[in-house]
């Protein structure tokens, strides 16, 4: 489905990217995993057109991304800091993004999961951080896509609703959708990842399932299997 070959990207000395290739198969769910600044939130903004990289090259489907935008209707994205208009209600916020999109949305299945009802009429500034979180769920999937990037989705969740996030996370990846996911929640990576993706210094340094990572590094669980990596390195 996305293939990534050889990206770079700088901005101004800093080298971000240090050219990166993977390919993600149709179905799954894929964590992008790496220490602050390690370039996991770059590779999504690349894969989204938000970031134009200095060179490389991305195909979804075969089809060359930079440059074109269509392909992203058929993305859902969550971004790790939602900046929502603080005039609108939770409601209008929902319609404008369905009029946006001119797809079919399902968002009363979400709004019932997250408990969102009593806040649908409040303006989006009045909000908490978690409340914020849930409305941007809502918005990443209340329309159908093959492809959904999470960027540290649980951020301000309570742990019930993080519970019904994974729970959504594996209904997309029982539906056969491809997810990506960067996160700091090791424990959301132990339960839902079939693959993850390290990146260091701009690198991936190492690519394959928590049992291998485990394996290789001699930890027994994710968290000290990461901490090896980045103490040894």
């Amino acid at each position: 489905m996305l293939s990534i070959k050889n990206l770079h990207k700088k901005f101004g000395k800093l080298k971000v990217l240090d050219g990166v290739s993977f390919d993600i198969p149709t179905s799954g769910t894929i964590a992008v995993l790496g220490p602050n600044g390690s370039g996991k939130t770059t590779i999504m903004k690349c894969i989204l057109g938000m970031v134009i990289p200095n060179s490389g090259d991305i195909t979804l489907n075969d089809m060359p991304v930079l440059k074109q935008w269509d392909y992203r209707r058929e993305i859902g994205y969550l971004p790790q800091i939602a900046q929502f208009p603080d005039n609108l209600t939770v409601q209008e916020l929902i319609n404008m993004i369905k009029d946006l999109r001119s797809a079919p949305a399902n968002e009363s299945e979400l709004i019932d999961r997250f408990e969102l009802h009593p806040f649908l009429s409040q303006k989006l500034s009045n909000l908490s951080g978690g409340t914020k979180q849930k409305v941007n769920i809502v918005l990443t999937f209340m329309f159908d896509c093959p492809l959904y990037i999470l960027d540290e989705p649980t951020a301000g969740l309570d742990p019930i609703s993080m519970i019904r996030l994974k729970e959504l996370i594996d209904r997309k990846k029982n539906e056969e959708k491809t997810i990506i996911v960067t996160t700091h929640i090791m424990s959301l990576v132990e339960e839902l990842a079939d693959e993850i993706f390290f990146l260091l210094d701009g690198k991936i340094y190492f690519r394959g399932t928590v049992d291998q990572l485990k394996k290789e590094t001699i930890q027994e669980d994710l968290e000290h299997a990461i901490a090896n990596i980045l103490t040894n390195d």
